[in-house]
């Protein structure tokens, strides 16, 4: 038998415990008023709790002087531009002959002359912010990436700018004035950068701001790409994370429609057809009736493209736009070893798993199961967990050793009531 089956996305009105955090409007209203079109300050006092568990100043002095941390998971910025990794950079010393690691002593002498420490990637190298932003990343259905924002007293990282993502910005410490003006080009895509418009740019931040709001600790404001912006540090260091929203856009159906049209297109022998001998490709009057051919071909195969013919393709795209949650590599492989039948697994979370036949495809790679066990594994892709003693301990323990599974209990920092199937 063939067994098709995969874990989704929960719908709109689920529980969207990560995304409420950061909204003051129902998770509808967020969906249906602000996404991806408007800006949306949610005040501490209208939010579920702050985001001291996320992040704090000594996390920075942690990350910057006592993990080895290098290039590119920080940068410096001042008066507007990023400084070169040399001037906060050196060597680990010996036995760690890294050259772009950061420098604990350069970092000082910068941030106290005014300079922002921008950690990149913290969902990579955090576990507080890598655990909350795959829930949310589950919660929009779209990926994510999170920075923090480091800035001394009455400094500005960066002058007005927009991003081709969007962001929720959350007041970790101090605070810091924003000003928030409308896009110059809206909803702008990732090869849309602001720097092509910078005349644009410049003359917009000129204008009345939209917003000019104070961001306090456990403030969070959203903001869809495309929108200028501006952050000026007050009264102390200020720290925010940004947690920037890739979105899947009409866009990306587009790319793959028009992929899926021209191989279709091209079973029509007339497309697969040299140009004449001799053409010019330099003149287009050479080749505009071939043109017309390939137009007429292309309109078709766009109009009888199925959108379910897109879907896996798509959903590869998803898959491979983030990670499952981690694995240990040496307690798994420990544990592997002494199953005795009594123990409990659950499905790692985040893993977008799908049950293909003799296949279970997800972000941990491919894993091969036989016809046999098709119907034990879709129930535990399902439920989200299953007994060693259920599964057998052959199959189980190729689900642990393949990173489809976790050993129940064997989650630091996860508490039982997480432990749920998203």
């Amino acid at each position: 038998m063939t067994v098709s089956t995969r874990t989704r996305v929960p719908a709109l009105t689920g529980g969207h415990l990560a995304l409420r955090r950061l909204i003051s409007v129902p998770v509808d209203e967020f969906g249906s008023q602000y996404w991806g079109s408007h800006p949306l300050l949610s005040h501490a006092a209208e939010l579920p709790k702050g985001f001291d568990d996320l992040f704090s100043n000594d996390a920075v002095d942690e990350l910057v002087s006592r993990r080895g941390l290098r290039t590119p998971f920080l940068r410096v910025a001042k008066d507007g531009s990023t400084l070169p990794d040399s001037a906060f950079t050196a060597g680990g010393g010996t036995g760690a002959g890294i050259a772009d690691q950061a420098s604990d002593d350069k970092l000082l002498r910068l941030f106290a002359d005014g300079a922002t420490l921008v950690l990149q990637g913290l969902h990579r190298t955090w576990e507080p912010v890598l655990v909350f932003t795959q829930d949310l990343a589950a919660d929009l259905g779209h990926p994510v990436q999170v920075n923090a924002y480091v800035t001394p007293a009455q400094n500005t990282g960066f002058s007005d700018h927009y991003d081709v993502h969007d962001v929720f910005v959350l007041q970790v410490a101090g605070e810091k004035r924003w000003r928030i003006h409308e896009p110059v080009h809206p909803s702008p895509l990732r090869d849309q950068p602001w720097t092509d418009r910078r005349t644009a740019v410049e003359e917009a931040a000129g204008r009345p701001a939209l917003l000019d709001e104070t961001l306090r600790p456990g403030d969070c404001l959203y903001l869809p790409r495309g929108y200028l912006h501006a952050a000026k540090a007050l009264g102390d260091v200020s720290t925010h994370l940004t947690i920037g929203v890739h979105p899947w856009t009409r866009r990306h159906l587009a790319d793959e429609l028009v992929g899926r049209a021209v191989v279709a297109a091209s079973e029509d022998e007339r497309v697969r057809a040299s140009l004449g001998l001799g053409v010019d490709l330099a003149d287009p009057a050479a080749w505009e009736g071939d043109v017309d051919i390939v137009r007429e071909a292309l309109v078709r195969a766009l109009r009888d493209v199925a959108a379910e013919t897109l879907a896996d393709a798509l959903g590869l795209k998803w898959g491979r736009a983030q990670r499952a949650a981690p694995v240990s590599p040496v307690a798994t492989v420990r544990a592997a070893a002494a199953l005795d039948g009594s123990e409990r697994l659950l499905l790692r979370r985040h893993l977008e798993a799908r049950v293909d036949g003799e296949r279970v495809h997800s972000r941990a790679g491919e894993l091969l199961v036989d016809s046999t066990e098709q119907d034990s594994v879709a129930a535990l892709v399902t439920t989200g967990s299953a007994s060693v003693s259920e599964l057998g301990i052959d199959l189980a323990r190729r689900l642990l050793l393949g990173g489809v599974v976790t050993l129940e209990g064997a989650l630091p920092g996860v508490a039982a009531d997480e432990l749920s199937h998203p």
